[in-house]
């Protein structure tokens, strides 16, 4: 696209966003966190840790406990979620259609590490579309909500912050394309409320399918 409004580089998240797993993914640590001790209602455990990374994650959990968790603390938890993705894991309602009517050159930047997007993308058909231009929070210093991972992407692909469209699903991920000088297309189909992804430089939306026109209007005035 063409024109100062115009975008040329499509950010997407992928928890929330492509594949449909956070709600998976909440209730399995909800059940996590009370074998642990630590009992949370699913709407805390959306407000603490959706969009942000795993690291986050076990750093909270070691605050919380007051210990220092070992290696391979999480290996029969693993299965967990293993088996509830295998079974309920999905796309995205409309991504795919969004996809195909999407022109502009686009990639993936996920707090999640490279072995779980592989996985979760290759199970829901979605990872071809995304072969080469996969970014993850590991390969930065500092995850979402700072801006290091989609400025990372965005270097990665010769792309101007400014002429990048993020699409996102979770606050921090939203306060991270904002810091990164990106408009955000926040979706608020999933699981955080459209009142907690609205604010400057964002266009809140329901419906996947209404993305590649959105994009195509270019940034808001």
């Amino acid at each position: 696209m063409t024109g100062q409004d115009g975008f040329e580089l499509v950010v997407f998240d992928c928890d929330g966003v492509l594949v449909d797993s956070e709600v998976i993914a909440i209730r399995v640590d909800q059940r996590v966190l009370a074998d642990l001790g630590w009992e949370l209602e699913l709407n805390d455990i959306v407000e603490r840790f959706v969009g942000k990374s795993e690291a986050h994650f076990v750093a909270a959990l070691e605050q919380q406990l007051g210990v220092r968790l070992a290696d391979g603390w999480d290996r029969d938890y693993g299965r967990w979620y293993q088996e509830a993705f295998e079974r309920d894991l999905e796309a995205v309602d409309g991504i795919e259609d969004a996809l195909d009517r999407l022109s502009l050159p686009h990639c993936v930047a996920s707090s999640g590490s490279h072995e779980k997007m592989h996985r979760t993308l290759g199970k829901t058909g979605l990872l071809h579309r995304f072969q080469g231009r996969i970014y993850s929070a590991t390969e930065v210093a500092n995850g979402k909500p700072a801006p290091d991972l989609f400025l990372h992407a965005a270097a990665r692909l010769g792309t101007a912050p400014g002429r990048c469209a993020v699409v996102e699903d979770s606050a921090y991920g939203v306060q991270a394309a904002r810091a990164a000088g990106m408009h955000v297309f926040a979706y608020a189909g999933g699981v955080t409320p459209a009142s907690r992804l609205a604010g400057p430089g964002t266009t809140v939306f329901s419906d996947m399918r209404q993305l590649p026109g959105l994009i195509a209007a270019g940034r808001p005035g």
